[in-house]
């Protein structure tokens, strides 16, 4: 089954390092990455969409973080 995620952070290093991780852990990269204002927050925000293949079947419950 094919996995997606929306990763989503302040603009700061931790956008990168929450990106990286995912990369580590097997996801790769889905599309181009977003930056946004918030105005509710005063701050830049980061997106990044990952996916992974992994085996079994999709179900809600799935943690997505935990693959």
């Amino acid at each position: 089954m094919k996995l997606y995620r929306m990763l989503t952070e302040d603009d700061t290093s931790a956008f990168c390092h929450k990106v990286t991780d995912a990369l580590n852990k097997g996801w790769e990269l889905h599309g181009s990455p977003t930056y946004a204002f918030d105005a509710a927050n005063g701050v830049m925000r980061c997106g990044q969409a990952v996916v992974k293949e992994v085996d079994g079947t999709y179900t809600p419950d799935i943690k997505l973080g935990a693959q």
